[in-house]
Parts: structure tokens; C-alpha cells; sequence
């Protein structure tokens, strides 16, 4: 039989609000557009949610439910995270319920969705070791596999991987 396992990834940047010249001094949120812009950190967290977020871990859980064999991994940006936990608790409080399952396992991964590892080594670990301790901190577990930002790869940062665990 062929054994197969999905990994699913999970990301949203923040967007940054519109910011002129004029703003300098005044305000210096420049991540939080409390418009109904696009550009709505937590409307845009919510709909993605309500489309995909939520309807998905249901499907998810109930699979698990169903099918004792089934596994499956998951992938997250910290940005991602740390939106969910401001904007949308119950989908952080889904995501932690499949993972607690102990049939989902949770990828190591940059912290910011970055290409840190192709710029700059120091930046790379740096954030590796941030999404580390967030994925510890949220879900407790420790991620034994490394997923890049997408997917990018050079036999380097396999070398890299190998030598850091």
C-alpha cells in the first residue's frame, strides 16, 4: 500500500497600512488599519478563516476521527500564529486540538514566511529558533523536520539541517 502524508501550509503576512509623510510623528501603527480596507490585519485574518481556516480543521478533525491511520503535517508562519492568537483564538484553539491528537506533526519553519537563509545565516537561526520556541510554547511539541519558505532548497541549507538536529 502507498503510504502517503499531506502537509498543509499555514501563513498570513500582516499587511501594512497605508503610511504618508504626514503620518511621521503622529502614528507609528503601521500595521493596524482599523478600516474596511484590505489592509485589516483582523478582517483579513477572520474571512481567510471563515473561508478556509475553519471549514478545513473541521474536515481535518473529523478524518482523524474517522481514519486511525491518518496523519499529516502542518506548517506555520509565526506571523501567522501570532495573528490567530490576537484575532481569531478559536483557530489557534482548533489547530492545537489536532495537533494534541498526536497524529500531526508540526514543521520547524522561519518565523517570518523569509528567505533569511539565502541573506543572511545569523537572521536564519535566529528565526528558526524564535518559530522553535513559539511552536513549544503553542502546541508542545518540538519539530523534529524543517520545511524552508517555499520550499526553496540548496544543498547548504540541507547541510545546515543535518548539522543543527
Amino acid at each position: 500500500m502507498l503510504t502517503v502524508c499531506p502537509y498543509f501550509h499555514v501563513h498570513q503576512p500582516y499587511r501594512v497600512k497605508r503610511y504618508r509623510v504626514f503620518d511621521i510623528g503622529n502614528d507609528n501603527q503601521y500595521f493596524n488599519d482599523n478600516s474596511a480596507s484590505d489592509l485589516n490585519n483582523s478582517r483579513i485574518i477572520n474571512k481567510v478563516a471563515d473561508k478556509s481556516y475553519r471549514p478545513t480543521n473541521k474536515i481535518l478533525k473529523e478524518l482523524l476521527e474517522t481514519y486511525p491511520d491518518f496523519r499529516f503535517a502542518l506548517s506555520f508562519s509565526g506571523t501567522v500564529l501570532d495573528q490567530f492568537e490576537a484575532y481569531a483564538p478559536d483557530v489557534l484553539e482548533s489547530f492545537q486540538a489536532l495537533v494534541a491528537t498526536g497524529r500531526v506533526e508540526v514543521l520547524a519553519d522561519t518565523y517570518y514566511h523569509s528567505l533569511a537563509f539565502f541573506y543572511s545565516l545569523p537572521e536564519f537561526e535566529r528565526q528558526v529558533a524564535m518559530h522553535a520556541r513559539r511552536i513549544k510554547e503553542l502546541f508542545s511539541v518540538t519539530p523534529r523536520v524543517f520545511r524552508n519558505t517555499e520550499l526553496s532548497y540548496r544543498n547548504d541549507l540541507a547541510k545546515w539541517c543535518e548539522d543543527n538536529g
